[in-house]
């Protein structure tokens, strides 16, 4: 008997959370977008309002789609709402025993035939499903940011998610207009695996006094064609959320290769996460991004 996915819960308004939201709803999903802080929900709902205007402000989608993406979301602040979701897609923060509490907590207020997924970008599909009542119907469903605009999504296969399960999230990530690829559960996957060792490898390459933030971003600009620099990309990705990658990589696999750069840690510690902070590598208190090294 084949999976029926209609109805979709999320967890976590933030960024991530917020943007699978947008792009279920835009598909004609109903959706649930749940978060503990009813100021974060209202947030990450007005950031789904403001991004979809901005889609048809550059003719991506037209306003009745617009309009009709906005009946398809609501929120809760209790997992409660969730009693008749098909999918629930974890996307809290990058911390496992966040995680832990949430996916326990949750299996107790929705339906037995209800899938379960993680956005987690890399932490253990198989740990993270052994805190669940059904690892056989868990997974790993990790959006790239920002979702609307990404076209890739890594599924996951922990060592005890079924066939029937992953093949059903596999055929809805087609119906999003994203493209799945397998990834193999070993920390961080595929993307970050090697997305977040270049950008250790830039800070480090800072930290070493090499180059400038300025000269090592423009650098693989223009030396690679790289889209962003690795520190404007840290800075847009969270400085918490690199360290927590390579935290995840260098515990994982036990090679020091990974080791997370001191001066990431710092910068951590400082408070200073980029983008959403206003400073990181950069300082975006002013019109221009200025380095702060």
């Amino acid at each position: 008997m084949s999976i029926s996915i209609n109805k979709i819960g999320i967890i976590g308004a933030g960024q991530m959370g917020s943007g699978i939201a947008h792009v279920f709803a835009v598909t004609g999903y109903d959706v649930i977008l749940c978060d503990s802080n009813s100021d974060n929900l209202d947030k990450g709902l007005e950031t789904i309002k403001m991004n979809l205007g901005r889609q048809v402000s550059r003719d991506v989608i037209s306003q009745d789609i617009a309009d009709a993406a906005l009946g398809h979301i609501s929120g809760c602040t209790d997992f409660a709402a969730f009693g008749d979701t098909d999918l629930i897609i974890e996307a809290a923060t990058e911390n496992e025993d966040v995680k832990k509490i949430i996916l326990q907590e949750l299996c107790k207020h929705i339906a037995e035939h209800t899938l379960l997924a993680s956005n987690t970008s890399s932490i253990s599909i198989t740990r993270l499903g052994s805190y669940t009542d059904r690892p056989e119907r868990f997974l790993g469903m990790h959006f790239m940011n920002p979702v609307p605009r990404m076209e890739l999504v890594e599924l996951i296969r922990g060592i005890a998610t079924g066939e029937e399960a992953f093949s059903a999230v596999r055929e809805l990530t087609k119906k999003l207009g994203k493209t799945p690829v397998n990834a193999e559960d070993f920390p961080a996957f595929i993307v970050n695996r090697i997305l977040l060792p270049m950008i250790n490898e830039a800070v480090y390459t800072l930290y070493e006094g090499v180059g400038s933030v300025h000269s090592i971003d423009t650098a693989m600009r223009l030396g690679t064609h790289h889209p962003m620099g690795p520190l404007e990309l840290a800075d847009f990705i969270g400085l918490d959320v690199c360290l927590a990658v390579m935290q995840v990589l260098h515990d994982g696999l036990a090679d020091t290769k990974y080791r997370p750069c001191p001066l990431l840690t710092k910068y951590v510690e400082a408070g200073w996460l980029g983008r959403k902070t206003g400073r990181g590598f950069y300082d975006y208190s002013g019109d221009e991004p200025v380095p702060t090294r």
